[in-house]
C-alpha cells in the first residue's frame, strides 16, 4: 500500500483553514489532523513525505467548460494534445475538467467523443480528464455566439444516442437551449444521466423555469450567450437568478463586470456559483490568430473574438487566474471564495462523492498554494503532477 505524508500545511475545510498534517493512501485521503494531534501520530515509516512548507492546501481546482489551451482546440485534439491541455492545466492548479466540445459537424463531433473517452480512461498525464461537454448543436440561432450556424441543429434523440454510444458513459455534462424545436422532450429524459445545463437560449422565464424543475442542473456561462433580464420579461436570466440551479461564470473581467459577479453571488449564495474559464487554444500562449473548432480567432490584449463579426469567442482564461480574480473582486476571504472552483462544481457534475474537498475517503486531488495564491504544487489522486521549483522561500519544494 503505497502511502504520502503532507506535512507543515495550512488545510482548508469548511470556509476556514487550520494547521496540520494528511496521509495519502492509494490516491484517497487516509487521514486528516490537526498539528496538536498529528504530533502525537507515529509515522507508519517509509512513507513519501511532502513538506508544505506552511502553505495553503485547497481541493484542486475542477473546471467542467474549457475548450483548450496552449495551442491545441479541443475539438481538433488527438490524445497526446489533451493530455498536453492536462498538463498545462495542473499547472493552474486544476486536478479535473471536461473537454468542451463546440457544435461542430457529426464526424468531428464523433473522433472528439472518442479521444475524449480513451484518453478520460487513462491517469498520470496531469489534470484527470473527467469527460466530455457537448456545448450543441441543440442550441439557439439568435443566441449561438460563436457557434456555426449552419451546424445548429434542432432536438434529435437519435443524433444523441448516437453520441452517447460513441462516448460509452463519458458524456459528462450538455449545453441545450429548451425553446429549440424538440429539446424539452429530449432533455426530460437525459436529466437523471447527464446533469444538463441550459445556454445559448433565448427560452422564456416560463420555460427556464419548466427546464429546471424538469431537471436542468445549471446555467451556461451565465449572463453571456443567453436572453437578458426585462422586468416583464425575466426571461432565462429571470429564471437562472430565482431557482436553485447553478450558475457558471467566467470571472475574467470581460464577460463579466465585477459588480455583476458581486451581484450574482449575492443572489445565487456562494454553493450556487461554479467559475469556469470557457478558455481557448490560445490560454497560457500570446495575442494572435487561433481557432475555436471551424472558428478563425483573434486574440488581442487577451480578449478572443471571431475574426468574422468581432463576438466575443471563448476566452484565455485559467482557472488560477480565476481564483485570483474572484478575491479582487468581491473582497470576500480565500475559504468563501474556494468552493465556487472546487465543491461547487463538483456537486454541480455529481461527483462530489469523490472530488471536490479536502475528505478522508475522497480522490486526494490537492494543490498548495502560496501566499499570493500562486500555484506551487498540483497533487491528483495522490500523484505530484506539478511542482514548482522553489517554494516562496526559495528552497526546494
Amino acid at each position: 500500500m503505497r502511502r504520502r505524508l503532507v506535512k507543515n500545511v495550512r488545510i482548508y475545510r469548511e470556509g476556514d483553514f487550520f494547521w496540520g498534517s494528511l496521509w495519502i493512501s492509494d490516491g484517497r485521503f487516509e487521514r486528516i489532523c490537526p498539528d496538536e494531534e498529528a504530533a502525537f501520530m507515529e509515522s507508519a515509516g517509509g512513507e513519501e513525505i511532502l513538506d508544505g512548507r506552511g502553505m495553503m492546501l485547497v481541493p484542486g481546482f475542477i473546471d467542467i467548460h474549457t475548450h483548450g489551451a496552449v495551442g491545441i482546440d479541443v475539438n481538433a485534439a488527438d490524445k497526446e494534445g489533451l493530455k498536453k491541455i492536462a498538463a498545462f492545466f495542473a499547472t493552474q492548479g486544476v486536478t479535473a475538467w471536461n473537454a468542451s466540445i463546440v457544435t461542430d459537424s457529426i464526424e468531428r463531433t464523433d473522433r472528439c467523443l472518442a479521444v475524449i473517452r480513451d484518453v478520460s480512461r487513462e491517469r498520470g498525464y496531469g489534470a484527470q480528464l473527467l469527460g466530455a461537454h457537448l456545448e450543441g448543436p441543440f442550441l439557439s440561432e439568435e443566441y449561438r455566439g460563436s457557434m456555426p450556424k449552419d451546424l445548429l441543429r434542432e432536438g434529435d434523440e437519435d443524433l444523441l444516442n448516437h453520441y452517447r454510444e460513441i462516448a460509452e458513459g463519458s458524456i459528462r455534462y450538455i449545453t441545450l437551449a429548451p425553446e429549440v424545436a424538440g429539446v424539452m422532450p429530449m432533455l426530460k429524459k437525459i436529466a437523471g444521466d447527464i446533469p444538463v445545463a441550459i445556454g445559448h437560449s433565448g427560452a422564456s422565464y416560463e420555460l427556464s423555469m419548466e427546464a429546471i424543475e424538469s431537471g436542468a442542473r445549471a446555467i451556461t456561462h451565465t449572463f453571456n450567450g443567453m436572453i437578458l433580464f426585462h422586468q416583464h420579461r425575466p426571461g432565462l436570466m429571470g429564471a437562472a437568478l430565482e431557482s436553485d440551479c447553478y450558475c457558471e461564470a467566467i470571472c475574467d473581467g470581460r464577460h463579466l463586470h465585477p459588480g455583476t459577479v458581486r451581484m450574482l453571488i449575492k443572489c445565487k449564495g456562494l454553493n450556487r456559483v461554479a467559475a469556469i474559464t470557457d478558455s481557448i487554444m490560445a490560454a497560457g500562449l500570446p495575442d494572435g490568430n487561433y481557432q475555436l473548432g471551424v472558428n478563425d480567432v483573434v486574440v488581442v490584449d487577451g480578449d478572443a473574438k471571431l475574426v468574422s463579426s468581432g463576438v466575443r469567442a471563448g476566452s484565455t482564461l485559467t482557472m488560477a487566474q480565476a481564483f485570483r480574480n474572484l478575491l479582487a473582486f468581491t473582497g470576500r476571504s480565500p475559504g468563501e471564495i474556494i468552493p465556487l472552483l472546487s465543491s461547487n462544481p463538483a456537486d454541480l457534475l455529481g461527483i462530489a462523492d469523490r472530488k471536490g474537498r479536502i475528505q478522508e475517503g475522497m480522490d486526494a486531488d490537492f494543490v498548495l498554494l502560496d501566499d499570493t495564491y500562486q500555484v506551487q504544487v498540483t497533487v491528483v489522486s495522490g500523484e505530484i503532477v506539478y511542482r514548482k521549483s522553489c517554494s516562496p522561500d526559495g528552497n526546494p519544494v
